[in-house]
């Protein structure tokens, strides 16, 4: 299955500056956004290191299949769920090594959503509230799951459909890089069928614009890179603010 891929970033309309960063590594099918959070320069910091890490160890593990894992690997994942959530802990080690001797960089932190296409499959891992979504056939489906303050009430049943709407507190994420030395990975297998396609974003985009006002972009416009450029304008044509980041990768057949 041949892939194509797009992606792009915008500082929106009330930031100073861009905490975001992305990743279209298409040598090794991997694509990645990261949101940073911290005081100053350390957000931008902590979002370039984690796509700089995993960057940096899908190259070396892509080389040498005998190479030496830092992390453990996971009995009930195959080498490629395996891989890929090693990376997300090798970006997650270092910035936490970088937050704990770089006084500019305490207590940074950034979220992760990455997507690795690998021997027909489509991995899918994820840390805080970025997304991984899938466009098929017209229907738009989120396929990670936020990890977030407000995603755990709602699936403890502690909202109503009205507080959920007024939520004050819906960007306060309960999983993210740099907060801890051990982080959990979730990762997921998808299934990619010629057409799919893929979308990456931080919630500067998913937090401005519906799922179904995304799904109609997507459909609206043909071209991907058009698509990534009307997506960013949409937020920010919906207040723009916090930092937009889209990456899109279309499967297509071989």
């Amino acid at each position: 299955m041949r892939i194509e891929a797009a992606g792009s970033t915008h500082v929106g309309m009330k930031r100073s500056r861009n905490e975001d960063s992305f990743l279209v590594f298409e040598e090794e099918r991997l694509f990645v956004v990261a949101d940073g959070m911290g005081g100053h320069v350390s957000g931008e910091i902590a979002s370039s290191l984690a796509v700089a890490e995993m960057e940096a160890f899908f190259r070396l593990s892509g080389r040498d299949r005998e190479l030496t894992w830092p992390f453990k690997m996971e009995p009930d994942r195959n080498y490629e769920e395996n891989r890929l959530a090693t990376a997300i802990k090798q970006a997650n080690a270092r910035i936490v090594s970088q937050s704990r001797t770089d006084p500019r960089c305490k207590g940074m932190g950034t979220t992760v959503a990455a997507l690795h296409l690998a021997d027909g499959a489509a991995y899918i891992a994820w840390a805080g509230d970025s997304r991984v979504y899938r466009l098929r056939d017209g229907e738009l489906l989120q396929l990670s799951e936020d990890h977030s303050l407000l995603n755990d009430l709602i699936k403890a049943n502690k909202l109503s459909p009205e507080e959920v709407e007024h939520f004050p507190h819906k960007n306060v994420i309960v999983r993210a890089l740099g907060i801890q030395d051990a982080l959990p990975v979730d990762v997921i297998r998808d299934a990619p069928r010629p057409d799919d396609l893929y979308l990456l974003c931080s919630d500067g985009l998913s937090g401005l614009v519906s799922d179904g006002e995304i799904a109609a972009i997507l459909g609206q416009v043909g071209d991907d890179r058009t698509a990534v450029d009307a997506l960013i304008e949409s937020a920010n044509a919906a207040g723009g603010n916090d930092n937009i980041t889209v990456v899109l990768v279309r499967c297509r057949a071989a």
